[in-house]
């Protein structure tokens, strides 16, 4: 679990089936030490945990990913320059109590990563 100590909801905003958060990196986090000492970014993993995590916080239950239909990395995540982060969900709930979830994150107006797939 990545909430309270790796990342920190700033803001959350559900309208309908859509959610506007706003992220803070803890750019002091351990994980950066190793990844990559000297030049610190954000794990790849790390932004699709944070997708996941959100995704069940709003849910109110847990989640495990079934099908990642997209899943791209735009954009390098430097924690020191990217500190404040804007998420943007658009969950679909389907028939069989899977969700649809399309997420992006973003650094000021820049995408830095894009997912599109299906959580159980």
């Amino acid at each position: 679990m990545l909430k309270g100590d790796f990342f920190h909801i700033t803001e959350l905003e559900t309208a309908d089936n859509t959610v506007k958060v706003m992220l803070e990196l803890n750019t002091a986090h351990s994980i950066f030490e190793g990844h990559f000492p000297g030049q610190p970014v954000v794990p790849g993993v790390c932004m699709m945990q944070m997708v996941k995590e959100i995704t069940e916080q709003v849910l109110g239950k847990e989640t495990r990913l079934v099908k990642a239909d997209q899943m791209k990395f735009l954009a390098l995540l430097i924690p020191a320059e990217s500190k404040t982060l804007q998420m943007d969900l658009k969950l679909s709930p389907r028939e069989s109590g899977e969700t649809g979830v399309d997420a992006q994150l973003l650094n000021n107006s820049t995408l830095c990563f894009k997912f599109k797939g299906l959580f159980a």
